[in-house]
């Protein structure tokens, strides 16, 4: 039986950051600051975007909920790397004098708020610049308005304008009473909205977010852009230039000298060229437990399918059980009168027998594509091979000799399947695979494969030159690229001293003829922006190393590989979970001198530099991953992995991770947490990261000390769980680092530097 527990997904901000600006007490003598109680009611942000000009109106209310009169000062995080101009400050029809501070002299401030408040949360703006203003002093139950104004040139990236806001701000100093949200209920956060409006929609094509999912909306010449949901963390919204056939948008993240993170997003342009003619067959499972519900959804997915052939379009429709049927011998013109027969023969379809998976793939792979023509397979089974030959790997070598240059698209329905053969046939065919669980729709997950591979743009598609190394690109293998449909791109540059920019281009064919687009782009030597891109790329690799280990077996290295990738960028996978339930022991050694001792999580402990005990596991001794207590559990690591290695933004990564927990075995009742993608379970009073072991060396830190903030500096990838929890014990590879009362408060150079190089093991 699935585990009970209450799992909580936190990505980018803990849920009290839900707010912008706040009052800030100015420190008086005796309890006056105890008494102040300003809340934060509601915040109204409009953007308007003209040309390459951003003007912003943030509208936020304040309430004095103490006994006396408060006063204090107005903060208002700025994003580290913008420019903003022409600030004006009202509260009410008064103006206030504010000052713009860059995030270097906005960093003490923030951190002796910190120290004073003891938040973790407001860590998350550490970085950022802030404008502070003096803001009137708040009679008791009086409410007031704060208007902020300013304008900001927005960044060029690539084909695209760039769009951030830090939403990420504390409530204020007293309990938030609660504010209705756009349906009347009540919320535990600040009421929050935020509205873009582009003046000149037919300057762009579709905006995206891989931060938050957006609403766009087309009226009276405007593009209108909401958050689905309350933002909060950084909110980055991509507006691409309409015109180029295929637009790239370039987002980077580069910190700390390390090699650099992008981000790359092609757009399709409006379609103008005959797109590619395509031959679609579709192979349908109609054996026996295809009955009922799910060969109706099957009938009605096929019958959507034929629906989104276009005049240049060939077809072939194949069905199996124990016998395998072929609509025709051969490929049939998209014309109306061949869709209406296959309609009737789709209407026909009825459901017994076995499944001869190895038969309907010798079948649908015996016609090849003509020349010139972009060859589809969609191929749906609910069940294993039990007919003919059933061996996955051989059926699978089958596929791979015969299949010439088909893209295959394989969908697995129910619990009952073999992933590993439905996920070598879509590595071998460049196309993807989906998981229909029970209760769930056939004809929508087909419907929208359908829709999106109806108009190919350019195949085959290749990244060319660019003014730095690329290396690391997920997925290494580029899929094609469809009108209406973006296709991004993660990978790793080489670091460099200084910016450099030139032309990116990508390659590829279209209709039969070789097509080369270019867009000038910049890799900056450093840019904080963009925090999570390294989270994204990591998780397609993991994602892509998993699958690895599907198809081809594990190996050591490839386990190490994804247990090292998993806890340096707080990913969960099937080779990562399992440590909620027997954490192995550590093994490995380390032979650095010692320079401290330590006891009781408080100090600094024995081992490699100031901290560990023990390295990472011997990866000859990985234990497997413990067997499921549901059936279903394959299944439902490859959805995950599926939904990791296609990630867009960070709400993917948090489904990938719901859906891995939902198959784990977690013993106990201990409450559980899962924060930025690391699980942490509550002992004894402390959250504790699951990857930690009892051997392991654990260094101290006090709370908001000097310690606390180098480290936090030095290790921003911290930053997430120290925001979550006051107590905390995050593993690293050769050292946990404890938040704990009474730990080290401040350290020495030498010890900084070998805490830090412990806890990511670098050289």
């Amino acid at each position: 039986m699935r585990s009970m527990l209450v799992l909580f997904f936190v990505l980018v901000l803990p849920a009290s950051a839900a707010a912008q600006g706040w009052v800030e007490p100015r420190p008086q003598p005796g309890p006056g600051l105890q008494s102040q109680r300003v809340e934060k009611l509601r915040t109204s942000v409009i953007v308007r975007v003209t040309d390459r000009v951003a003007h912003v109106e943030v509208d936020e209310l304040f309430h004095n909920g103490g006994a006396g009169v408060a006063e204090g000062d107005y903060i208002y995080p700025l994003a580290g790397e913008t420019v903003f101009s022409d600030f004006s400050l009202f509260q009410g029809e008064d103006e206030l004098k504010g000052e713009t501070l860059e995030a270097g002299r906005a960093k003490a401030i923030y951190e002796e708020i910190v120290r004073r408040r003891r938040d973790p949360a407001l860590i998350e703006l550490v970085g950022h610049g802030l404008l502070r203003a003096r803001v009137f002093p708040f009679a008791a139950g009086e409410t007031r308005s704060v208007r902020l104004r300013y304008t900001q040139v927005l960044d060029r990236a690539g084909d695209a304008l760039r769009f951030r806001y830090v939403t990420g701000a504390p409530r204020g100093n007293g309990p938030i009473p609660q504010a209705p949200n756009a349906a009347g209920r009540d919320t535990d956060s600040p009421f929050m909205t935020f509205t873009l409006v582009a003046e000149t929609a037919s300057r762009f094509g579709e905006p995206f977010s891989p931060t938050h999912r957006l609403q766009a909306t087309r009226d009276h010449g405007q593009l209108t852009i909401r958050p689905i949901e309350n933002p909060t963390g950084s909110l980055d919204v991509f507006l691409p230039l309409a015109g180029p056939a295929v637009g790239m948008t370039l987002a980077t993240h580069r910190v700390n000298g390390e090699d650099g993170y992008f981000m790359l997003t092609m757009s399709p342009g409006a379609v103008k060229a005959a797109p590619e003619p395509r031959d679609v067959a579709v192979v349908v499972d109609v054996s026996g437990s295809m009955s009922g519900e799910k060969l109706e959804q099957a009938r009605a997915a096929l019958r959507q399918l034929l629906g989104t052939l276009a005049a240049g379009d060939r077809f072939r429709l194949v069905s199996f059980s124990n016998a395998v049927e072929a609509q025709k011998p051969g490929w049939s013109e998209a014309t109306r009168a061949a869709v209406e027969e296959a309609r009737g023969w789709v209407d026909r379809l009825t459901a017994n027998g076995g499944t001869n998976i190895a038969g309907a793939l010798d079948e649908v792979f015996r016609t090849p594509a003509g020349p010139g023509r972009l060859h589809l397979v969609i191929f749906i089974t609910d069940g294993q091979p039990t007919v003919g030959e059933t061996g996955p790997d051989r059926i699978a070598a089958r596929v791979e000799a015969t299949r010439g240059d088909a893209r295959i698209f394989t969908f697995g329905v129910g619990f009952d399947l073999n992933t590993y053969l439905l996920e070598r046939m879509a590595g071998a065919g460049r196309g993807t695979v989906d998981y229909v669980e029970p209760g769930k729709s056939v004809e929508a997950a087909v419907g929208a494969l359908a829709n999106r591979i109806r108009l190919p743009m350019l195949v085959n598609l290749e990244l060319g030159g660019a003014p730095v190394r690329l290396k690391d690109v997920q997925p290494s293998r580029l899929p094609d690229l469809y009108a209406g449909q973006d296709l991004v791109v993660f990978g790793r540059y080489e670091s460099t001293d200084k910016a450099a920019a030139g032309e990116l281009s990508i390659a590829g064919t279209r209709s039969g003829k070789a097509e080369r687009f270019v867009s000038r782009v910049e890799f900056p030597a450093h840019a904080a922006s963009g925090g999570y891109i390294p989270s994204l790329w990591a998780a397609r690799k993991v994602a892509e190393l998993t699958r690895t280990i599907r198809l081809e077996g594990s190996t050591p290295e490839r386990v190490a590989e994804v247990r090292e990738l998993a806890l340096r960028y707080g990913l969960l996978s099937e080779f990562t979970s399992y440590l909620v339930q027997e954490p192995p022991a550590r093994v490995q050694q380390s032979s650095r001198a010692q320079i401290g001792a330590g006891g009781g999580g408080g100090g600094v402990g024995r081992g490699s530099g100031i901290g560990a005990a023990g390295g990472t596991p011997a990866a000859a001794a990985a234990p497997a991953p413990p067997p499921s207590v549901v059936a279903e559990a394959p299944v439902i690591q490859a959805r995950a992995t599926a939904l990791q290695r296609d990630a867009r933004g960070l709400d993917d990564l948090t489904n990938a991770g719901r859906i891995l927990v939902d198959g784990m075995r977690i013993n106990g009742g201990a409450e559980m947490r899962i924060v930025a993608g690391r699980s942490f379970r509550l002992d004894a009073g402390t959250w504790t990261d699951v990857r930690h072991t009892p051997k392991a060396t654990v260094v101290g830190l006090e709370p908001f000390s000097a310690a606390y903030f180098e480290v936090l500096a030095k290790l921003p990838e911290l930053t997430p769980y120290w925001s979550a929890f006051e107590t905390v014990i995050v593993a690293g590879r050769q050292v946990s680092i404890k938040l704990v009362s009474g730990g080290r408060s401040t350290l020495t150079a030498q010890e900084l530097a070998a805490l830090v190089s412990d806890f990511r093991e670098q050289p």
